[in-house]
This record gives C-alpha cells, structure tokens and sequence, in this order.
C-alpha cells in the first residue's frame, strides 16, 4: 500500500470543540477512545494531516459590511403556496409565501444550479425542477437528494406592510451552506488498525453517510476505504462531460475532509468480513477493525464475454481516467457502444460531435425499452438518428478483431463488420459483494445484500447502501427493489448514518433519476418496474412530453354483507412513475404527490391527456379526491 499504514508515532491532535450532550452519552460508539490524523493516499504516497495545521476560518457572515438588506414587495403581492424570485442588490433570493408567512433562501439548487422559482413548493419544502433535490423553506437544510449542500436562509420582516429580506452578501453570491459539523474529538495515542466506523466504498452513500455522522454531532473516527484513486466525485458526469478531470468534478475538496476529520484510503479492496471479530480485510492483507460498518460498494460493469475481447481499446467506463481516455481516442474515430444503456447511450451522444462516425449494438428491439416504454424509446432513438447514430438493433457482438494488438472491427452476431477504432460496453452491471459471500451477511440470488428500511443488514452494527442493495421501497408496498440511481445512493447514506446513532429512521423517498443527450434531459420519478400501460401527453417528435406509467394494484374484493360470500372483484390502475422531456416542472409534482403517499388514478391522468392542458389537474395538488 505504498507505506500507507507504516506506524507512525503517536501524536496529540489538540482540537476544541463542543460536543452535544446526546454524542457524550452514546459510549457505546467509541470503543477504541482512539482517534487519528486524516490519512489519504495519492499516486501510491500516503500524507498524514492533523487538525491542527489546517485551522476553520472564523464566520465570515459576522460582518456587518457584509449584509445587505432590501425591500422586495409589498405583503399582497405574494399568494399563499406562491414563490418569487427577488434581487437584493448583490444578488438574488427566493421568496415564498405558505401558511400566511414569507420564508426566503437561497434560490439556485446548490447541486447543478436549477432556479427553485420554476420547482414544486409543497407543504414546507422546494423541490428542485431537474433532479429533485428538497429543501426546506424555514430552515434551508436540504431534505431530500441529490447534492451534498443545504441553501442559506434569509431573515425576513415586514414593515409598513413591505417585504424585506436581510441577507448576507457572500451567501447571495454561493447560494449553498454546509450543514455544521462535528469533528474527531481531542485524543491521542490512536490506533491506526482501529475505527468506530468503517465505510467500504466512497461515492456518494459513502460520503453522505460519513458527512450526516458528523451533522448529527458523531465526534469519533470516521474511516472510508476505496478502489478509486481519487477523493469522492460525481460518478453521472463519467459519462455527461466525459473530458472532465477528477479535481471538476469532486463531490468535496481536500480541505473538507481534513477539516472535518473524515479520513479517505484510497486504492484499498476489501477481501472479506470478519463478522464475529468485526474486522474487514483488504486485498493486500491489511486488517481493520470497525464498531459499526456501511457497505457501499456499488457495482462492477459487466464485460463482453466474444472472442478477442482483451483487445486493446475496448473500454468500460468506470473512473475518470477511463472516460477521458475514450474521448482522446474517439477523436475523428469510429466508435461502437454495445449496450444502449444509460451509459451507452449518453456515452454516444457525448462523443457524436467528436468522434468520425458513432454505432450503438443493441440486443432489445428500441433503446430504454424496459425502462421508458417503446413509444418513447423509439422517439429517444430517432432523435439519436438525427445526430448521425446508427443503431445495430436485435444483434449481439460475436467477436472483436484487432490488428497490431488494437481494435480494428466488431462484428456482429448478425454477420454485420463495423469498422471500430474504440469500443465502449455498456451491457450492465453486478453488485460489487463478491467479497462478502463467506461472510454471513444476507445476499440474495443475484449478488445484491438485503437491508430493511432502515438500510441494515441481517447483522447487528452492518449497514448497506448504494447500488448493491436491496431493500423495501415504500412507493411499491415495501416490495424489495434494487434502485441504482444517483439520489437513490445520497439518501440511502443519510438512512444508514441516523440509523448508526440509533434514530430510528426509515427511507421513504420516491427514486429520482435523469439522463442528459444532446443538451436534453429526460428526468424520471417512480418505480414503473413492471409496468402494464404507458399514457403519454405531448408530442413525443417534437421531444416535448410526458409520460405516466401504470401498473395494476392488487385484486379488492366486494362483499355482500357481513358473512356473505365475495361477489366480484376490481383492480385499480395506478401511477407508479413519470418521466418527461421539455415538461418541467411535471416530474417534480408527481414526485411529491407519491412522497405524500397519494395514489394518482389511471383515469385522473388520462382525463388530463385527453382534456390537455385545460383538464382537471387537481391529482396534483392533492385537492381532487
């Protein structure tokens, strides 16, 4: 490991700090009573940081140079359940009226920027028009994912019957706060071998499991250990902004991590869990022992299974590295992706532009067929079509044939030869647990552990989360479902830290997902596995849609009377999804009917299609009945 656990020689970390009075009772996370320096590796060389060299900035917001205080409106101009977007000067805020108060905050999402303004405001929180993410009006702090920070909060008072709102200069212009937080507790004499809690794998359940540790005032030693060679990223971007660098698109910057004393290993592999000993064992034989332990290990791409398939440039993108190689390779290339995957797809229209010509083989009839309907695959498709994509469609890869040890051609089961400079698989993936196969935790037939609503496992102190778990999604009546979404991975984290500190909590959110192509996003909310019918409103060739997917609830019985026997039956047809393309902010609106645990009729949306935009919409608002 590149000397990255030589034994260095015990060292003091002298840190004040405060720490809540429910942390000092919870004795039983900190068996060690060791903490460490923030160890992370780069390049193989491993760095060891303490607290101390690294001091927290003093609150910039004291300042009163820094405040700014403005009138916005006047106290009619604002309807309950309305927001506005309001400029003080040196900046903008969001201004919201519910329940006869005014709120104001930040009015940018801190994840990609969407304006909150064009979101969905429903009882006490703003849901984010692109990729859902909530926040809540009176606090700021976000609620629901994706994105790691919470909006500032503005002070509002009323004067003479106008609005005014006194903010802070700097958070006008960041439009995002982090969550205060805890740090690792003065000790010395720690054990390097030793963690309260152990997080296997460092994307986004990882991270956000490690930072709700230390929101909620946890102030013992935090360990993460990753295959990656980087600090935590955005994962979506591999294949969205494939030319991106590591240091773009990092979730946290270095400094985060020191501060907050959250310790990253990079480059490590677990080999096994030791269940009765609580020790997990990495590849190259290092041991650690844990109190509590999150996996979230995510999963592994599948690999072309044809002959010559160990090729030179046939790639399955899984790091930065991976991605930025493609696109230099690609270059007045000839590409092929195998698999219209979200990877694969996104994968081709990133590269459309740059690559000489893009084919994409494909087993299923229509790309995202399973996932969005035909109907609306075939729209995606010929959308593709339009940007010089050729599609390779009920057809296999046979074999790769190289020349000179690098790819030449691809050749299909179909008996088709494609010239191909770079391939890119994106056929799918497998949970990552092949470790924990002796270990006695819970995996089910396909490889994916289970959990219960509160993300554990069937061992006491061992969490999972992320994309290689399974676990009881309340939208679908608590059936077990695999979501492998990126919003999916933030909550599941967040669930499994409170559950850690014994809180009880279960997930409940509803699945959120998007996909951008050719400056496009489809965005999509639900669980439609499985789905009987899809009803679509818009034009699916004008790219301007919205799609409700149905599925049949379970039988109902009639009866005649008290002890007479059943008589007839009906089934009712629900939404269990939506997805759309230049529809905002749809998406966001059932999101938050399914989060309020309201079912929308079949019929309810058909009459609204049928009527267009002058049908009855009050499924939406939870008005109707």
């Amino acid at each position: 490991m590149g000397g990255c656990f030589s034994k260095p020689k015990p060292v003091e970390v002298k840190i004040e700090v405060v720490i809540p009075e429910k942390e000092r009772s919870k004795e039983e996370m900190s068996p060690n009573g060791k903490a460490s320096p923030l160890v992370y590796k780069v390049n193989g060389t491993a760095r060891h940081y303490h607290l101390e060299e690294h001091p927290i900035a003093s609150n910039p917001y004291h300042n009163p140079k820094d405040v700014v205080e403005a009138s916005v409106c006047h106290v009619k101009d604002l309807e309950n359940g309305q927001m506005r977007e309001v400029d003080l000067g040196c900046g903008k805020a969001l201004l919201i009226k519910e329940g006869g108060e005014f709120y104001a905050m930040g009015h940018k999402c801190p994840h990609y920027g969407a304006p909150l303004v064009k979101g969905v405001l429903s009882k006490g929180r703003v849901r984010c028009p692109w990729h859902g993410a909530c926040f809540n009006i009176g606090t700021g702090d976000i609620e629901d994912f994706p994105g790691l920070d919470s909006l500032p909060r503005f002070q509002v008072k009323i004067e003479k019957e106008k609005v005014y709102i006194r903010a802070s200069k700097q958070a006008l212009q960041t439009q995002r706060r982090t969550k205060m937080m805890a740090k690792c507790i003065s000790l010395s004499n720690y054990n390097l071998s030793s963690t309260n809690v152990l997080i296997i794998g460092a994307g986004a359940a990882g991270l956000v499991c490690a930072e709700t540790l230390r929101q909620e005032g946890f102030s013992d030693r935090i360990v993460m250990c990753t295959m990656d060679r980087h600090l935590p990223y955005d994962r979506p971007k591999l294949s969205k902004s494939m030319d991106s660098h590591p240091e773009q698109i990092a979730l946290r910057p270095k400094e985060f991590f020191r501060t907050y004393d959250i310790e990253v290993l990079t480059e490590m592999q677990a080999a096994a869990v030791d269940i009765k000993n609580k020790t997990a064992v990495f590849k190259d034989g290092f041991k650690m022992e844990y109190n509590k332990l999150l996996i979230a290990t995510g999963n592994t791409p599948k690999a072309l299974s044809c002959k010559g398939k160990e090729v030179e440039n046939v790639f399955n993108i899984r790091t930065p590295e991976d991605a930025n190689r493609v696109v230099k390779l690609a270059t007045s290339k000839n590409v092929v992706i195998v698999g219209a995957s979200f990877l694969g797809m996104e994968v081709a229209a990133y590269l459309t532009e740059r690559a000489h010509s893009v084919s994409v083989v494909e087993l299923e009839e229509v790309p995202f067929k399973k996932f969005f309907g035909e109907r609306v695959g075939r729209a995606v498709m010929k959308m593709f079509e339009s940007h010089r994509v050729k599609f390779y469609m009920q057809t296999e890869v046979s074999e790769l044939r190289e020349q000179e040890g690098k790819l030449k051609e691809v050749v299909l089961k179909s008996g088709k030869v494609l010239r191909a400079d770079v391939c890119v698989v994106g056929i799918g993936a497998v949970p990552a647990t092949g470790f924990l196969k002796q270990s006695g935790i819970n995996i089910d037939s396909k490889g994916f552990i289970v959990v219960n609503k509160m993300m554990q496992t069937n061992i006491p102190g061992v969490f999972a989360a992320g994309d290689a778990v399974t676990f009881p999604l309340a939208l679908r009546n608590n059936k077990k479902v695999n979501v492998p979404h990126w919003q999916m991975a933030h909550m599941h984290g967040r669930i499994a830290a409170l559950n850690m500190l014994a809180h009880g909590t279960e997930i409940s959110t509803v699945p959120y997902l998007w996909t951008a192509m050719f400056g496009k996003s489809i965005r999509y909310a639900g669980h439609g596995e499985g789905f009987d019918d899809v009803v679509i409103q818009g034009d699916l060739d004008e790219l301007k849609f919205v799609a409700f997917y149905t599925k049949r609830g379970p039988r109902r019985w009639l009866w005649c009377g008290r002890t007479a026997p059943c008589t007839e039956s009906w089934r009712s047809d629900e939404v269990v999804a939506v997805a759309s393309m230049n529809y905002d902010p749809i998406v966001s609106k059932v999101a938050e009917v399914l989060a309020a645990g309201r079912a929308i009729r079949k019929r309810d949306v058909e009459l609204f299609v049928r009527h267009g935009k002058t049908g009855d919409m009050s499924w939406l608002t939870g008005k109707g009945s």
